[in-house]
């Protein structure tokens, strides 16, 4: 079977490759092969006669590092159908080295025989350059493939592979989504050989007039955890400590019934900002609303039967399930399509089917809301018109039937004959794809703007509302709707 020999170089010069190593290199008969010809130790045994063939080139013609990666593992696989190859790579061959991790893989497969022999890493070197101890929680991270929600800003956190100003870039833009620009980062170059270098900058500084090589390496202390509080993990210690032995009295005291009307309440607040296109309102309502759902979650923990990690779990697993044309192979070209299969998915997990199709929808809605989504549930059925025409007789006719209780029927009945009203309302609307709850609150949101402009204009003139005829006051109601219309 064809062998491939695999030696890492190690992170620095010459002197600390361990000497069984350096005569192998140097007893080799043949080419030596190296990912890259940029490190000391190519340099040095060079100019002792020691022939490389390097696959720098690849880097400039391949658009993607995997391809680089892919032709270097080939290239060397058809070269050890002809000869026992030595190959070599900066550091030590298990760290941070995706053609040996693809090499490995071949290896698996049966295809090639791969053997790894030395090299040392350049961690231990940076550890003792930096003055820090892994144990206290460490993170190793290549920075051509970074996002920052990859990492825990609490642990000493070493980018590898920060090898010139583009990966540079993208790491610096990535971490100051979550940290200031001047907030220090450390540039640690050959890390434990003569040319060491250890540069503290600011991070705005990363990607420029800074050195850069494939010896380079980023280097982020723990950081603070005041700094993050944007972070998921701050909020639930935050709400843990509220509800804990030495936190807040009312927030301790507080059952999932108590507080039952606070998350109805912020869920309107949110409403209300959406509806005045008010960015900074909807942030923080909707921080409103995340904080009853981590209330909730941190009284189940605390009870014993259940965590927001469930709940996070239950629907992030829902939305996979149910969006098999996204996360799957199933193909859904219109909203109709998705819509139909989230109910074919949903009828699965649920199991039996239900006794009424009525059953499922929450009593506890508001009425107009709730009268939407049964009258939903009886079209699902065939028990809906499909024109507007007959809604609008049906309109017209509870109309009718309630003028006529109020001369004849009891208040009860006429209460009755009213919900019939709203009930067909709320059907017509459903038509028109107009959210009936949301109509309502636009027109009582519209209805008390109006009313605060008359009584202002009023106060200007000196008079008082109380004592002034319908007349003189739908005067200033039709003012005020003038000024509206105008500021639109």
């Amino acid at each position: 079977m064809p062998t491939i020999n695999v030696i890492g170089l190690g992170g620095g010069d010459i002197n600390q490759l361990p000497l069984g190593i350096y005569r192998k290199i140097r007893n080799h008969d043949g080419t030596v092969y190296a990912r890259t010809l940029d490190h000391p130790v190519v340099e040095e045994l060079e100019d002792e006669g020691v022939a490389f063939h390097s696959f720098d080139s690849l880097y400039e013609s391949h658009d993607e590092f995997e391809h680089v990666y892919d032709h270097i593992v080939q290239s060397l696989m058809t070269k050890a159908e002809e000869e026992e190859v030595l190959y070599t790579v900066p550091g030590h061959p298990m760290l941070a080295e995706r053609t040996i991790q693809l090499l490995l893989r071949h290896q698996e497969k049966g295809n090639v025989t791969v053997q790894i022999q030395g090299g040392t890493s350049f961690l231990d070197d940076l550890f003792t350059s930096l003055h820090i101890d892994p144990i206290e929680g460490f993170q190793f991270v290549d920075a051509t493939d970074f996002t920052r929600n990859a990492i825990s800003y609490q642990q000493h956190t070493i980018f590898c592979q920060v090898y010139d100003e583009m990966i540079a870039s993208h790491l610096k833009v990535e971490l100051m989504e979550d940290l200031p620009h001047d907030h220090p980062v450390y540039i640690v170059e050959a890390a434990g050989s003569t040319q060491e270098r250890i540069q503290q900058i600011p991070l705005v500084e990363l990607d420029r007039e800074v050195t850069l090589s494939n010896l380079t390496s980023v280097y982020l202390a723990p950081v603070n955890e005041e700094m993050l509080n944007h972070k998921f993990f701050r909020l639930r210690e935050v709400i843990a400590t509220l509800r804990g032995p030495e936190g807040c009295p009312w927030d301790k005291k507080q059952t999932h019934e108590s507080l039952r009307t606070y998350l109805i309440e912020e869920a309107y607040e949110f409403l209300q900002a959406v509806e005045d296109e008010d960015d900074e309102g909807m942030i923080e309502e909707l921080g409103d609303v995340l904080l009853q759902i981590m209330l909730h979650s941190q009284i189940g923990e605390d009870e014993g039967f259940f965590s927001v990690d469930d709940v996070i779990l239950s629907v992030t697993e829902k939305m996979i399930r149910r969006h098999p044309h996204v996360f799957g192979d199933k193909q859904l070209d219109t909203a109709e399509e998705v819509v139909g299969s989230w109910d074919e998915i949903k009828q699965k997990e649920k199991g039996k089917e239900r006794p009424s199709a009525m059953d499922g929808v929450v009593t506890t809605l508001p009425g107009l809301m709730r009268a939407q989504e049964l009258q939903k549930k009886a079209k699902k059925v065939g028990f809906d018109w499909n024109q507007p025409e007959p809604m609008w007789e049906k309109v017209e006719e509870e109309i009718h039937e309630f003028k006529e209780s109020v001369e004849q029927l009891s208040a009860h009945e006429q209460e009755g004959e009213l919900g019939d009203i709203l009930f067909a309302m709320v059907n017509l609307a459903r038509f028109y794809k107009i959210n009936p709850e949301l109509a309502i609150q636009r027109t009582n949101g519209k209805f008390e703007k109006r009313f605060k402009e008359m009584e202002r204009q009023i106060e200007k003139q000196e008079k008082i509302m109380k004592g002034m005829s319908l007349d003189e006051l739908d005067q200033y109601w039709e003012l005020a709707k003038q000024k509206e219309r105008s500021e639109e």
